[in-house]
C-alpha cells in the first residue's frame, strides 16, 4: 500500500484508539474517525483527521477509504453483566461491525483492508494449555461474543476485502486497563493478585499493541485471525510481584476470587480466567516486539 492513506476508524477515541491515531497521525495517514458524538471533537479536526457521525453516508466513506479499522466495542470491565448490559457489549460490538460492513457492500469501491479487533477472551478460559490460532473458540459469554464478532468482521470477505482479526490481550499503559486497576493499591502499600494468582495472564505493551495493529498494513501476508499478546505471559503472582518490584511496592496482599465474583459476578471471568496465549501469526511473519518482557514493559509504563 501506499505511503499517505485515507484511513477510516471506529472506536479511534477509546483506550486504544488515542494511541493509534496519533501514531498513525504521526505516520503522515488521513484519518475519519466515526464516533457517536462528534460535535464533541470539532476543535481537533485538522487537515488530516476529521469525525463523522454513524448516521453518516458509510458507504461513499468506504469508496474514499483505503483501510477501515474497527474498535468499536463498550467497555467490559467494571460492571456486572446484566442482561441489559449483555445487550450492549453484544450491539456494540456486532451490530456496529455489521453497519460497517454492509456499508462495504454498499460502496462501488470498498476499501482494501479491514482490520477488525476481537478478544483472546476467544478462546476461554484454558487452565495451563499455550494457545495458538490454532486453537477453537471457548463456550462461555465472552467466547461467544468474539466468535459472532469475527464472523462479522468476515463477512467482508465476499466483498474481496482481506480482512485481519487482531486478539487483543489485556493492554498495560497507564491511565485505563489492568494498570489502573492495580496501580492505586500498590501506591497504598495494599497490592498483590486478583483470585488465586495461578491463572495466566497474557498482556502487551501499548507500543506493541500499536504496531501489531498497524502491522497488516503494510504486511499483505497477514489476514484472518492474529493474537496481539506478548510472548511471554505469566501467572497472576507473578504479574503482582514484578508490578510491586517496579514500583518499589510489597505484593502479598489478595483478593479472593470469592470477593471478585461476589462483586463482578460472571463479569470477573476475564481476571479469573486463565489464559496462557501465544502470537504464532506475528511471530511467523516476522513481528518484533519491543516490550515482551514484563519487567521492562512496567518499567517504561510506571
Amino acid at each position: 500500500m501506499e505511503k499517505e492513506l485515507q484511513i477510516l476508524i471506529t472506536g479511534g477515541t477509546g483506550f486504544i484508539g488515542d494511541y493509534l491515531c496519533e501514531r498513525l497521525a504521526r505516520d503522515g495517514h488521513y484519518l475519519t474517525l466515526i464516533s457517536r458524538s462528534p460535535e464533541k471533537y470539532t476543535e481537533e479536526n485538522a487537515k488530516n483527521q476529521n469525525y463523522i457521525s454513524w448516521d453518516s453516508d458509510l458507504a461513499k466513506e468506504m469508496d474514499r477509504a483505503d483501510v477501515v479499522i474497527n474498535l468499536t466495542g463498550e467497555n467490559l470491565f467494571g460492571k456486572r453483566w446484566t442482561d441489559e448490559v449483555k445487550k450492549r457489549l453484544y450491539s456494540s460490538r456486532i451490530d456496529l461491525t455489521n453497519k460497517l460492513v454492509n456499508a462495504m457492500d454498499a460502496s462501488s469501491t470498498p476499501p482494501e483492508l479491514l482490520i477488525s479487533a476481537s478478544g483472546i477472551n476467544y478462546y476461554g478460559a484454558s487452565g495451563d494449555k499455550v494457545l495458538t490460532e490454532e486453537d477453537g473458540p471457548g463456550n462461555d459469554f465472552l467466547a461467544d461474543l468474539c466468535v459472532d464478532w469475527e464472523a462479522a468482521a468476515l463477512r467482508a470477505e465476499e466483498k474481496g476485502v482481506r480482512v485481519a482479526i487482531p486478539r487483543i490481550a489485556p493492554v498495560l499503559e497507564d491511565g485505563d486497563g489492568i494498570i489502573e486497576k492495580m496501580k492505586l493499591p500498590f501506591s497504598l502499600f495494599v497490592g498483590g493478585s486478583l483470585g488465586s494468582g495461578d491463572q495466566y495472564l497474557s498482556w502487551i505493551h501499548m507500543y506493541d499493541m500499536i504496531s501489531a495493529l498497524m502491522f497488516p498494513i503494510e504486511n499483505n501476508g497477514i489476514s484472518g485471525p492474529y493474537n496481539t499478546a506478548s510472548p511471554n505471559p505469566v501467572q497472576m503472582d507473578e504479574f503482582a510481584h514484578t508490578m510491586g518490584k517496579v514500583m518499589n511496592r510489597p505484593s502479598f496482599f489478595k483478593v479472593p476470587e470469592f470477593v471478585l465474583n461476589a462483586v463482578l459476578g460472571e463479569a470477573a471471568t476475564p481476571v479469573l480466567g486463565s489464559l496462557r496465549i501465544q502470537p504464532k501469526v506475528l511471530q511467523q511473519a516476522g513481528f518484533e516486539f519491543q516490550f515482551a518482557d514484563l519487567e521492562v514493559a512496567l518499567g517504561d509504563i510506571l
